[in-house]
């Protein structure tokens, strides 16, 4: 990559991370970027657009959350700078793989970047997924008490995560499919779960 594309990238668009949740800093988004340059390695690609495509994916929760990966797709397809380095070919593609990375939609992404982003953006590790479920309560379910955070955490956990959850897994990788696994394996045991989730709302809490 570029170095002065790489420049604009850490000095204009990751730090606008900084404006979102808890759950969607930049140690997140710089953790997508990792992800997704492991994930995309078997694959003939774009390194480039790879990168990028992780950069934007979630730069859309600066106009809202509920369309994010809409709004997020048509900021990187309009950036000026980017129109500097990619074709309007590659930032439909760019474009379309934001688009298509929300964890809800039941359609596959309609690319292998559009893959590649969403399973770089599921990071399934047990932790992970209880810390930023708690954050975004706390974000956006600030009246709720320790009871009733720890109760939303446990079946939005279940509804997405669970065996009949929404999240789909468009590419293998062991790393997402073992931590699936295993977040499968504690919520059969709902008070070892809500116990662990527990665990970490006093971590964060107490912050």
């Amino acid at each position: 990559m570029k170095k002065e594309l790489l420049t604009y990238l850490y000095n204009k668009i990751i730090p606008i991370y900084r404006h979102f949740d808890d759950a969607h800093q930049m140690d997140q988004v710089e953790k997508v970027i990792e992800n997704s340059i492991e994930i995309a390695k078997p694959y003939d690609v774009n390194d480039d657009m790879v990168y990028v495509i992780a950069c934007y994916h979630d730069i859309g929760m600066q106009f809202g959350r509920n369309d994010h990966h809409i709004t997020g797709g048509l900021f990187l397809y309009n950036d000026e700078t980017l129109k500097k380095y990619f074709t309007e070919e590659q930032r439909q593609m760019m474009k379309e793989a934001v688009e298509d990375h929300r964890a809800s939609k039941d359609e596959p992404p309609r690319s292998i970047y559009g893959k590649i982003i969403a399973e770089a953006d599921r990071d399934i590790d047990v932790d992970i997924v209880i810390s930023r479920t708690i954050q975004f309560g706390f974000k956006h379910y600030f009246d709720l008490d320790e009871e009733e955070h720890i109760e939303r955490a446990y079946q939005h956990i279940k509804e997405k995560y669970g065996p009949k959850g929404y999240l789909k897994l468009w590419l293998e990788t062991k790393k997402n499919r073992d931590g699936l696994n295993e977040i499968h394996r504690l919520l059969d045991d709902s008070i070892a779960m809500k116990k662990l989730i527990s665990s970490h709302y006093k971590k964060i809490k107490n912050k």
